[in-house]
Protein backbone atom coordinates (compact mmCIF):
# COMPACT_ATOMS: atom_id res chain seq x y z
CA UNK A 1 0.00 0.00 0.00
CA UNK A 2 1.45 3.35 -1.07
CA UNK A 3 0.42 5.08 2.14
CA UNK A 4 -0.27 2.60 4.94
CA UNK A 5 -0.83 5.35 7.49
CA UNK A 6 -3.62 6.77 5.37
CA UNK A 7 -5.31 3.38 5.16
CA UNK A 8 -5.10 2.79 8.91
CA UNK A 9 -6.45 6.26 9.65
CA UNK A 10 -9.22 5.67 7.14
CA UNK A 11 -10.27 2.38 8.73
CA UNK A 12 -10.27 4.00 12.16
CA UNK A 13 -12.73 6.60 10.89
CA UNK A 14 -15.01 3.98 9.36
CA UNK A 15 -15.00 1.87 12.53
CA UNK A 16 -16.09 4.93 14.49
CA UNK A 17 -18.84 5.58 11.95
CA UNK A 18 -19.82 2.06 10.85
CA UNK A 19 -22.41 2.91 8.23
CA UNK A 20 -20.91 6.01 6.65
CA UNK A 21 -20.36 3.95 3.49
CA UNK A 22 -23.48 2.99 1.57
CA UNK A 23 -24.55 -0.56 2.38
CA UNK A 24 -25.27 -1.33 -1.28
CA UNK A 25 -21.62 -0.86 -2.22
CA UNK A 26 -19.47 -3.94 -2.79
CA UNK A 27 -15.90 -4.91 -3.53
CA UNK A 28 -14.53 -7.83 -5.54
CA UNK A 29 -11.57 -9.60 -3.98
CA UNK A 30 -9.26 -12.29 -5.39
CA UNK A 31 -8.10 -14.44 -2.47
CA UNK A 32 -5.36 -17.07 -2.27
CA UNK A 33 -6.90 -20.45 -1.41
CA UNK A 34 -4.98 -20.94 1.86
CA UNK A 35 -6.73 -17.90 3.34
CA UNK A 36 -10.34 -19.06 2.76
CA UNK A 37 -11.41 -19.71 6.36
CA UNK A 38 -9.75 -16.63 7.85
CA UNK A 39 -10.96 -14.46 4.98
CA UNK A 40 -14.60 -15.48 5.35
CA UNK A 41 -14.58 -14.52 9.02
CA UNK A 42 -12.71 -11.27 8.37
CA UNK A 43 -15.04 -10.34 5.48
CA UNK A 44 -18.15 -11.03 7.57
CA UNK A 45 -16.87 -8.80 10.36
CA UNK A 46 -15.92 -6.07 7.88
CA UNK A 47 -19.37 -6.20 6.23
CA UNK A 48 -21.06 -5.90 9.62
CA UNK A 49 -18.95 -2.87 10.57
CA UNK A 50 -19.08 -1.02 7.25
CA UNK A 51 -22.07 -2.22 5.26
CA UNK A 52 -19.76 -2.88 2.30
CA UNK A 53 -20.39 -6.30 0.74
CA UNK A 54 -17.35 -8.43 -0.03
CA UNK A 55 -17.48 -10.78 -3.02
CA UNK A 56 -14.56 -13.21 -3.07
CA UNK A 57 -13.02 -15.55 -5.62
CA UNK A 58 -10.77 -18.24 -4.14
CA UNK A 59 -8.05 -20.01 -6.12
CA UNK A 60 -4.30 -20.49 -6.26
CA UNK A 61 -2.21 -17.34 -6.40
CA UNK A 62 -0.95 -18.19 -9.88
CA UNK A 63 -4.44 -18.74 -11.26
CA UNK A 64 -5.71 -15.48 -9.77
CA UNK A 65 -2.73 -13.60 -11.16
CA UNK A 66 -3.46 -15.01 -14.61
CA UNK A 67 -7.09 -13.93 -14.28
CA UNK A 68 -5.98 -10.39 -13.46
CA UNK A 69 -3.61 -10.43 -16.42
CA UNK A 70 -6.56 -11.42 -18.61
CA UNK A 71 -8.68 -8.52 -17.39
CA UNK A 72 -10.60 -9.89 -14.39
CA UNK A 73 -12.07 -6.80 -12.66
CA UNK A 74 -10.91 -7.40 -9.09
CA UNK A 75 -10.68 -4.45 -6.73
CA UNK A 76 -8.21 -6.16 -4.43
CA UNK A 77 -5.80 -9.09 -4.70
CA UNK A 78 -4.76 -11.13 -1.65
CA UNK A 79 -1.79 -13.12 -2.89
CA UNK A 80 0.04 -15.92 -1.09
CA UNK A 81 3.40 -14.48 -2.05
CA UNK A 82 5.31 -11.23 -2.53
CA UNK A 83 6.22 -11.88 -6.14
CA UNK A 84 2.89 -11.41 -7.93
CA UNK A 85 1.96 -8.11 -6.23
CA UNK A 86 5.46 -6.84 -7.08
CA UNK A 87 4.95 -7.80 -10.72
CA UNK A 88 1.54 -6.10 -10.76
CA UNK A 89 3.18 -2.96 -9.37
CA UNK A 90 5.72 -2.96 -12.19
CA UNK A 91 2.95 -3.55 -14.71
CA UNK A 92 0.91 -0.63 -13.39
CA UNK A 93 -2.07 -2.63 -12.09
CA UNK A 94 -1.47 -1.39 -8.55
CA UNK A 95 0.33 1.47 -6.84
CA UNK A 96 1.83 -0.64 -4.07
CA UNK A 97 1.42 -3.66 -1.81
CA UNK A 98 1.56 -4.62 1.86
CA UNK A 99 2.10 -7.84 3.85
CA UNK A 100 -1.15 -8.99 5.45
CA UNK A 101 -0.19 -12.47 6.72
CA UNK A 102 2.63 -14.98 7.22
CA UNK A 103 1.65 -18.63 6.96
CA UNK A 104 3.15 -22.08 7.46
CA UNK A 105 2.92 -25.25 5.40
CA UNK A 106 2.29 -28.55 7.20
CA UNK A 107 1.96 -32.25 6.31
CA UNK A 108 -1.58 -33.33 7.28
CA UNK A 109 -3.41 -36.64 7.25
CA UNK A 110 -6.95 -37.73 8.07
CA UNK A 111 -5.47 -40.88 9.61
CA UNK A 112 -4.10 -40.10 13.06
CA UNK A 113 -1.92 -43.22 12.88
CA UNK A 114 0.11 -41.36 10.24
CA UNK A 115 1.58 -39.15 12.96
CA UNK A 116 3.05 -41.98 15.03
CA UNK A 117 6.43 -41.51 13.39
CA UNK A 118 8.94 -39.26 15.15
CA UNK A 119 9.43 -36.99 12.12
CA UNK A 120 7.56 -36.16 8.94
CA UNK A 121 10.46 -37.59 6.94
CA UNK A 122 9.97 -41.00 8.57
CA UNK A 123 6.20 -40.79 8.06
CA UNK A 124 6.66 -40.33 4.32
CA UNK A 125 9.23 -43.10 3.97
CA UNK A 126 6.91 -45.85 5.17
CA UNK A 127 5.82 -48.25 2.46
CA UNK A 128 2.17 -47.77 3.49
CA UNK A 129 2.10 -44.27 2.02
CA UNK A 130 0.95 -44.56 -1.59
CA UNK A 131 -0.28 -41.06 -2.49
CA UNK A 132 0.69 -37.60 -1.25
CA UNK A 133 -1.06 -34.39 -2.32
CA UNK A 134 0.84 -31.18 -3.00
CA UNK A 135 -0.38 -27.91 -4.48
CA UNK A 136 1.20 -27.13 -7.83
CA UNK A 137 4.54 -25.48 -6.92
CA UNK A 138 4.41 -23.40 -10.10
CA UNK A 139 1.17 -21.63 -9.19
CA UNK A 140 0.72 -22.13 -5.43
CA UNK A 141 3.27 -20.60 -3.01
CA UNK A 142 2.41 -23.16 -0.32
CA UNK A 143 3.18 -25.90 -2.82
CA UNK A 144 6.49 -24.18 -3.58
CA UNK A 145 7.30 -24.05 0.15
CA UNK A 146 6.49 -27.75 0.52
CA UNK A 147 8.70 -28.57 -2.47
CA UNK A 148 11.57 -26.60 -0.93
CA UNK A 149 11.23 -28.61 2.30
CA UNK A 150 11.24 -31.87 0.33
CA UNK A 151 14.32 -30.85 -1.64
CA UNK A 152 16.19 -29.83 1.52
CA UNK A 153 15.28 -33.20 3.03
CA UNK A 154 16.39 -35.06 -0.14
CA UNK A 155 12.91 -36.55 -0.58
CA UNK A 156 11.63 -34.70 -3.64
CA UNK A 157 13.05 -37.02 -6.31
CA UNK A 158 12.19 -40.21 -4.44
CA UNK A 159 8.52 -39.29 -3.97
CA UNK A 160 7.69 -38.19 -7.52
CA UNK A 161 5.68 -41.31 -8.34
CA UNK A 162 3.51 -40.78 -5.24
CA UNK A 163 2.74 -37.10 -5.83
CA UNK A 164 -0.81 -36.00 -6.65
CA UNK A 165 -0.75 -32.41 -7.92
CA UNK A 166 -3.58 -30.21 -6.66
CA UNK A 167 -4.61 -26.93 -8.26
CA UNK A 168 -4.43 -25.09 -4.93
CA UNK A 169 -3.51 -25.63 -1.30
CA UNK A 170 -7.24 -25.87 -0.49
CA UNK A 171 -7.62 -28.72 -2.98
CA UNK A 172 -4.60 -30.46 -1.47
CA UNK A 173 -6.39 -30.42 1.88
CA UNK A 174 -9.58 -31.63 0.21
CA UNK A 175 -7.75 -34.65 -1.20
CA UNK A 176 -6.24 -35.43 2.20
CA UNK A 177 -9.41 -34.85 4.23
CA UNK A 178 -11.45 -37.16 1.98
CA UNK A 179 -8.71 -39.81 2.15
CA UNK A 180 -8.21 -39.65 -1.62
CA UNK A 181 -4.53 -39.53 -0.65
CA UNK A 182 -2.73 -40.76 2.45
CA UNK A 183 -1.46 -37.30 3.35
CA UNK A 184 -1.22 -33.83 1.91
CA UNK A 185 0.89 -30.73 2.20
CA UNK A 186 -1.55 -28.12 3.50
CA UNK A 187 -1.65 -24.70 5.10
CA UNK A 188 -1.47 -24.58 8.90
CA UNK A 189 -4.78 -22.69 8.81
CA UNK A 190 -6.51 -25.87 7.59
CA UNK A 191 -5.56 -27.72 10.78
CA UNK A 192 -7.76 -25.53 12.98
CA UNK A 193 -11.01 -25.85 11.06
CA UNK A 194 -13.51 -28.57 12.14
CA UNK A 195 -12.36 -31.02 9.47
CA UNK A 196 -8.71 -30.33 10.15
CA UNK A 197 -9.09 -31.06 13.84
CA UNK A 198 -10.15 -34.63 12.99
CA UNK A 199 -6.71 -35.47 11.61
CA UNK A 200 -3.10 -34.92 12.61
CA UNK A 201 -0.14 -33.05 11.18
CA UNK A 202 3.59 -32.47 11.23
CA UNK A 203 5.21 -29.05 11.16
CA UNK A 204 7.87 -28.65 8.46
CA UNK A 205 10.88 -26.81 9.90
CA UNK A 206 12.60 -27.00 6.51
CA UNK A 207 9.81 -25.07 4.79
CA UNK A 208 10.11 -21.27 4.65
CA UNK A 209 7.36 -19.04 5.98
CA UNK A 210 4.89 -18.10 3.28
CA UNK A 211 4.84 -14.29 3.26
CA UNK A 212 1.57 -13.06 1.80
CA UNK A 213 1.05 -9.62 0.26
CA UNK A 214 -2.05 -7.80 -0.95
CA UNK A 215 -2.64 -4.91 -3.32
CA UNK A 216 -5.48 -2.65 -4.45
CA UNK A 217 -6.14 -2.23 -8.16
CA UNK A 218 -5.21 1.25 -9.35
CA UNK A 219 -8.41 1.35 -11.43
CA UNK A 220 -10.64 -0.45 -8.93
CA UNK A 221 -14.36 0.05 -9.47
CA UNK A 222 -14.75 0.67 -5.76
CA UNK A 223 -11.34 1.94 -4.73
CA UNK A 224 -12.63 3.54 -1.54
CA UNK A 225 -14.19 0.28 -0.41
CA UNK A 226 -11.08 -1.68 -1.41
CA UNK A 227 -8.83 0.65 0.59
CA UNK A 228 -11.15 0.36 3.55
CA UNK A 229 -10.84 -3.40 3.43
CA UNK A 230 -7.07 -3.19 2.95
CA UNK A 231 -6.83 -1.06 6.07
CA UNK A 232 -9.11 -3.42 7.95
CA UNK A 233 -6.80 -6.34 7.11
CA UNK A 234 -4.11 -4.56 9.15
CA UNK A 235 -6.38 -3.72 12.09
CA UNK A 236 -6.34 -5.36 15.53
CA UNK A 237 -9.77 -6.87 14.78
CA UNK A 238 -8.43 -8.74 11.75
CA UNK A 239 -5.17 -9.65 13.50
CA UNK A 240 -7.04 -11.60 16.18
CA UNK A 241 -8.87 -13.58 13.50
CA UNK A 242 -5.68 -14.27 11.56
CA UNK A 243 -3.89 -15.49 14.68
CA UNK A 244 -6.75 -17.90 15.37
CA UNK A 245 -6.00 -19.53 12.02
CA UNK A 246 -2.26 -19.79 12.59
CA UNK A 247 -1.14 -16.68 10.73
CA UNK A 248 1.31 -14.09 12.00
Amino acid sequence: MKNKRFVLAFILIILMNPFSVAAQEKISVAVAANFISAFKEIAADFEEKTGVKVEATFSSTGNLYNQIKNGAPYDLFLSADLERPDILLKEGWTEGSFVYARGKVILWSADKKFCRAVTWHEALKTGKIKKIAIANPLTAPYGAAAKEALIKSKLWDNLQDKMVIAQSIAQSFQYASTASVDAGFCALSASVNPEGLKGCFYALPEAPDVVQAACVAKNAKNKQGAELFAGYLLSEHALKIKQKYGYR
